[in-house]
């Protein structure tokens, strides 16, 4: 006969409701993932899932996995003494302490245990056929329960899954798809170029940018909580943190160059114009300021002399003073920054409907303002015109995946942050995919904006679009300006140009920003329950961005930004993304990264299931063989050419500088890794081991809490450490429910 069975919680669930009223219900969504995947968890611990031999150390089971904490959640008198020490055990995880002592049960003891208890549960009230009355079942007193605090059990989630999808987009697509792809494709062979980019995307960019999300949102952690699954690399999370603090402290001066553009722009006429008064008899004829006889546009003057004042300073020795109109700039971006993320991802997420949805809209406009223009043919055909010879050059592959990297954001902590407030089930990879392909598309599409235009300067000024083409804050601030200075309207064009530019890159500070608050909060979860104390550490977060950068807004700052922007994303960036890449693959398994993949995804489609195929061969083969390629091209590079900014070339001690920049968060990974060996107990080979398998936490908070780290349980879930086991024959003369006793 079929047997069936019934695991009864008792009353200890209700008392402890009634005990704890304000302590939340599971969401809709989080009920209606359970009924329909209700087992997807468990599946993240299942011994089909570990790694195999070939693939490095195989995945945890539940006994190689470490406890942060060896008590347990409950306290006091719960029952009989053997089920408050099973209760203690299972809490414990029957592993062994962090600190490396043996307390790890074998599967065996594990069974033997509970054959025990089960045979002491079978003595508990159950009445049949009139059969004598057993004793009652044990009382758990509700004291011994420690449900966890209403404020730590909830992580903030996004409001819809639009505001996520748009707070990447917007973390994607900032000034690198306006203003460096275009420029990387008509110098790299024009139309051929995309060849290397997407191959680049599709083995290198989309594998990576899936593993961060699936990390962050899996993990419900930042850039180095997450490292639980593999304490051995948490130094990958303070790598990134160190590259997103120098990207944060040179970003957000872009902006201030954009908000004083933008103020500027509603003069007319436009100052950087040659109908501007100040630019009388300048057109044409000036040859000042650069040293090198070269003819100067009045849109260079403005941008050398009244925004950088770099005119004023030799170099990198010589910063000379702030530029306090700049300066007002820098502060007005910080505090708008402050504002938007007060409220975390609640108010962030909000402000991307705008934010990220208003630079499609001047794109659209300003490629169809182009495409009536004279001469927008020209630079068209000069921004696509294939040159397969290109293709065998290895500087265009290098300059496809480096395009990759710097328009996609990988390894720098902001997509893994903001994937940690996702919901567990959302399906990481369509997200993936949507993203990747948007932004690349995004790119490509911005190129005909900028070549239309700029081919019509170049025709009315009766030159090669190649001298009117240029990349960077050059094109940015000086070419693109200029071009539109010379259209009907230039001051409306001029304002909606850099009211795009602002909002490209302040959607891009987002990220980074956020990836920097999360990594602290979760550190310090305490920061989370206070609203004051979280405000004040992000007002004070900001303003040590803003005191550091106003280095980079003296006379001789677009020296220190040059090199900042050369060296932050540089090398150390690549070794970041080849040690995540290696580290989740052959440490923590990519078989079971995989499963935990799908266990999110829940009910997988048929080419869901083909497409993570695809990702697991890329992450153990092909991405990090690119990465290596990528790696040893850019140490090639670097020492065979020279940085400089201009006619300026920067000395030995500066470029010395910057390299030290890159290696310090190369160096976290090491350091970081000697730290975890050096906790561990036993020979070097048993520490290694240990340190590489997942702290029991990084299992708890997702087993038990659906994905949500915070709470070891979820208030709905607070259960007696004892169960009833009922078989069919108990259902014919059932007088006892649970919870019917007093």
């Amino acid at each position: 006969m079929l047997s069936r069975s019934i695991t009864t919680v008792l009353k200890c669930k209700n008392k402890v409701r009634r005990l704890h009223p304000s302590l939340p219900s599971a969401s809709k969504g989080e009920a209606r993932r359970r009924h329909r995947c209700p087992a997807a968890p468990a599946r993240r611990f299942s011994a089909a899932s570990s790694s195999s031999p070939t693939e490095g150390p195989p995945s945890p089971t539940p006994t190689e996995y470490r406890s942060e904490h060896p008590a347990g959640h409950y306290g006091g008198a719960c029952g009989s003494t053997s089920e408050k020490s099973d209760a203690a055990a299972f809490d414990a995880g029957e592993m062994r302490d962090e600190s490396g002592d043996a307390a790890a049960e074998s599967p065996a003891a594990a069974g033997a245990s509970a054959a025990q208890h089960s045979a002491h549960l079978n003595g508990h009230a159950i009445t049949q056929n009139g059969h004598g009355s057993a004793a009652p079942p044990p009382q758990c007193d509700p004291s011994c329960l420690t449900p966890p605090q209403p404020a730590l059990l909830q992580r903030e989630q996004w409001g819809g899954k639009y505001e996520f999808l748009l707070s990447c987009m917007g973390y994607c697509v900032g000034l690198g798809n306006v203003w460096r792809f275009p420029y990387l494709c008509y110098r790299n062979g024009g139309g051929v170029f995309l060849i290397p980019y997407f191959i680049m995307l599709f083995f290198t960019g989309v594998p990576l940018f899936l593993m961060e999300l699936s990390l962050g949102q899996y993990g419900a952690a930042g850039p180095i909580m997450v490292w639980k699954c593999c304490p051995l690399l948490k130094g990958i999370g303070i790598g990134m943190l160190c590259v997103s603090t120098l990207v944060c402290l040179y970003y957000n001066v872009i902006i201030a160059w954009t908000f004083y553009y933008l103020g500027s722009s509603f003069q007319s006429p436009l100052p950087w114009s040659c109908d501007a008064l100040a630019n009388a008899g300048l057109c044409g004829n000036n040859t000042a300021g650069n040293g090198s006889g070269r003819v100067l546009s009045p849109s260079e003057i403005f941008w050398n002399e009244r925004v950088l004042g770099v005119v004023n300073s030799e170099g990198l020795h010589d910063p000379g003073p702030v530029r306090w109109p700049l300066a007002l700039c820098l502060l007005a971006a910080w505090i708008l920054i402050f504002l938007c993320m007060l409220k975390g991802i609640r108010s962030s997420g909000k402000v991307v409907y705008v934010t990220a949805t208003f630079p499609y809209l001047v794109l659209i406009v300003l490629v169809i303002r182009g495409a009536t223009l004279e001469g927008s043919l020209q630079g068209v055909a000069f921004y696509l015109t294939p040159d397969w010879e290109r293709l065998s050059n290895a500087q265009v592959w290098n300059d496809a995946a480096s395009q990759i990297f710097y328009s996609l954001g990988i390894g720098v902590g902001g997509l893994l942050s903001m994937a940690s407030y996702n919901k567990f089930d959302n399906n990481v990879i369509r997200d993936t995919l949507i993203i990747t392909i948007g932004n690349c598309s995004t790119s490509f599409f911005a190129g005909f904006a900028i070549f239309s235009i700029l081919g019509h300067m170049a025709w009315k000024k009766g030159v090669p679009v190649a001298e009117v083409a240029d990349t960077g804050p050059g094109l940015a601030f000086v070419a693109y300006p200029e071009a539109l200075a010379l259209l009907p309207g230039s001051v409306f064009w001029s304002i909606l140009f850099f009211l795009m530019l602002f909002m490209l890159g302040i959607d891009t500070l987002f990220g980074n920003m956020e990836g920097i608050t999360t990594a602290v909060l979760d550190e310090f979860p305490q920061l989370r329950l206070n609203t004051f104390h979280k405000s004040l550490f992000l007002a004070a977060l900001c303003f040590c961005f803003y005191l550091m950068g106003l280095l980079l807004v003296t006379d001789g700052g677009i020296y220190w930004f040059t090199l900042i922007d050369s060296f932050s994303t540089s090398f150390g960036l690549i070794i970041i993304a080849l040690f995540m890449c290696l580290g989740i693959s052959f440490f923590y398994g990519v078989n079971q990264f995989c499963q935990d993949i799908l266990d999110m995804i829940c009910h997988c489609p048929p080419w869901c299931s083909k497409v993570v195929l695809y990702f697991k061969a890329c992450w153990m083969f092909f991405t990090p063989f690119l990465l290596l390629f990528i790696l040893t091209y850019i140490f090639i590079e670097m020492y065979n050419t020279t940085l400089h900014y201009g006619p300026y070339v920067y000395p030995r001690w500066g470029k010395a500088l910057g390299v030290c920049m890159a290696t310090v968060s190369c160096l976290q990974i090491l350091i970081w890794a000697i730290v975890a060996i050096s906790k561990e107990t036993g020979t070097l080979k048993e520490r290694f081991k240990k340190s590489i398998r997942p702290l029991n936490s990084w299992r708890a908070n997702n087993a038990s809490s659906g994905g949500r780290p915070g709470a070891q349980m979820e208030p709905e879930r607070v259960e007696a450490p004892f169960t009833v086991t009922l078989t069919d024959m108990d259902f014919n003369t059932l007088t006892w429910e649970a919870g019917s006793q007093a």
